[in-house]
């Protein structure tokens, strides 16, 4: 018999008690009955809430069949860590351009009886939990501040069917279809009311997290956050022999960086104060908390956190087929990637982690992805090598040199508006927290990581749309 799949739709026969069961149910169903016929494992979930405690020694299903016994206490039970002496070993790349405080968090986090593997990427600064540039693998454990409040933050590319003389041929064209076609900040949407495939995923019905932020999630869907995302149409150089099998040449291309929005900060926020309250660490720890996958907020957090990844996702699709429908423009090939999520994946030694990249990008055997520079300096198109000591991971960006305060007090929007003038860069919204002086030299960051990444094109910003913070 082959794997069926249940759907929340399959459980709308079965009055659950609760959310949490409900969500229980479903996992345990997909995860362990695989080749178990749906109307088999419909019989079975109604029996376990009939007869709860039939089950509470079974080895898959006692986790169910717990929440519904009267004796389980209402208040949740939590463990107390402590962790080891020194940290287990982590590599890092260009740790000469890595400010000390990244380095102590890693080490930190290194220190947690979860931690397996750890790697600091050459664009790492302080981040709040794991520091921004920070990998770590895990052994079923998920940790919501490792993979950061802006759940599924990602890179888009879509390169155009036109050359790189476009773009600046354009630019008012190009400046009024952002103005028209995006929309940046913390609240508002776009004009037109936006559809995706995504807004009908049945695991918004899940939770009641989920279900409540729904109406946001439509009403947020093709939209940016503020800070460093941004929506900007550039040139991409790329030569011959490219993963991307695309002539040699310069192209006209859209790049995209944002996030999940409401939605991911929302379910970032709700999990780790679960985490916290159920897995108590010293205090200079205390944001390191983790959720055990084989629990029910874990496996909660992790559908939530998939979600969150696919409307991240659905939102970057949505900026850039409107953008090419204004302008009458087509899609030759498009890349694009998370870099704050958290991965199932098998590394070297044939073991499977839980693999947490805050602020890095994924980068195995041929696996394509973008690291951006700043809004005048250039972004790369690679493809990862696979190295085992990153953990087949790569920087995400430039990083941070100047925290948003120290840039906001010592770079001014007169020094701005000369440094785009004298690049060529045409910035819409923006402020000085994201001025150039404010990041890491990006070809450090690139020659720091040749041993990560493969080099497949570079993108030059010439319009760019932020936040105006």
């Amino acid at each position: 018999m082959g794997k069926q799949k249940l759907t929340i739709k399959d459980l709308a026969v079965i009055d659950f008690p609760t959310d949490v069961t409900r969500s229980l149910a479903l996992n345990i169903m997909n995860r362990h009955f695989k080749h178990t016929s749906n109307d088999e494992k419909l019989n079975l979930i109604l029996d376990v809430l009939q007869n709860p405690g039939n089950y509470t020694d079974h080895s898959t299903l006692s986790i169910l069949a717990l929440k519904l016994v009267a004796k389980v206490p209402v208040v949740q039970p939590f463990n107390t860590y402590t962790l080891a002496d020194e940290p287990a070993h982590f590599d890092m790349f260009g740790s000469k351009h890595i400010e000390l405080s990244a380095v102590q968090q890693m080490a930190l986090a290194m220190r947690l009886p979860i931690a397996v593997k750890g790697a600091l990427m050459p664009d790492a600064h302080q981040g709040y939990g794991l520091p921004i540039g920070g990998v770590l693998a895990t052994k079923q454990a998920v940790m919501p501040y490792g993979v950061g409040m802006d759940i599924g933050c990602r890179m888009a590319l879509t390169i155009l069917d036109a050359p790189g003389s476009y773009i600046d041929r354009h630019v008012y064209e190009l400046k009024k279809a952002l103005g028209a076609e995006t929309h940046f900040g913390n609240d508002g949407a776009l004009e037109t009311m936006q559809d995706h495939a995504v807004l009908d995923h049945p695991d918004f019905q899940l939770t009641a997290l989920l279900r409540k932020m729904h109406g946001k999630a439509v009403r947020q869907l093709g939209s940016s956050g503020s800070g460093n995302h941004f929506v900007e149409f550039g040139t991409l150089t790329i030569e011959e022999g490219n993963r991307l099998q695309l002539p040699a040449g310069t192209y006209g291309a859209l790049l995209s960086h944002s996030g999940s929005r409401s939605l991911g900060a929302n379910i970032a926020q709700a999990y780790t104060a679960i985490a916290m309250d159920r897995c108590r660490l010293p205090r200079e720890a205390k944001s390191l908390a983790w959720l055990d996958l084989d629990s029910d907020a874990g496996q909660e957090y992790w559908l939530s956190m998939s979600l969150a990844g696919a409307y991240a996702q659905a939102c970057h699709d949505r900026i850039h087929a409107n953008l090419c429908r204004a302008l009458g423009l087509s899609a030759l090939h498009t890349v694009e990637n998370h870099h704050n999520f958290a991965w199932k994946e098998t590394l070297h030694d044939g073991e499977t982690y839980i693999v947490h990249r805050k602020g890095a990008t994924p980068a195995a055997p041929g696996e394509m992805g973008i690291i951006p520079g700043s809004m005048t300096t250039p972004g790369y198109v690679v493809s990862g090598k696979g190295n085992e000591a990153s953990l087949n991971s790569a920087a995400h960006g430039a990083g941070r040199q100047l925290s948003r305060q120290r840039a906001k007090n010592s770079i001014t929007m007169s020094s701005l508006r000369k440094t785009l003038q004298r690049e060529k860069v045409t910035l819409i919204g923006g402020s000085a927290e994201e001025a150039p002086e404010a990041y890491k030299d990006i070809e450090l960051v690139m020659s720091s990581q040749a041993t990560l990444v493969n080099v497949e094109g570079i993108f030059q910003p010439r319009v760019v749309r932020m936040a105006r913070d």
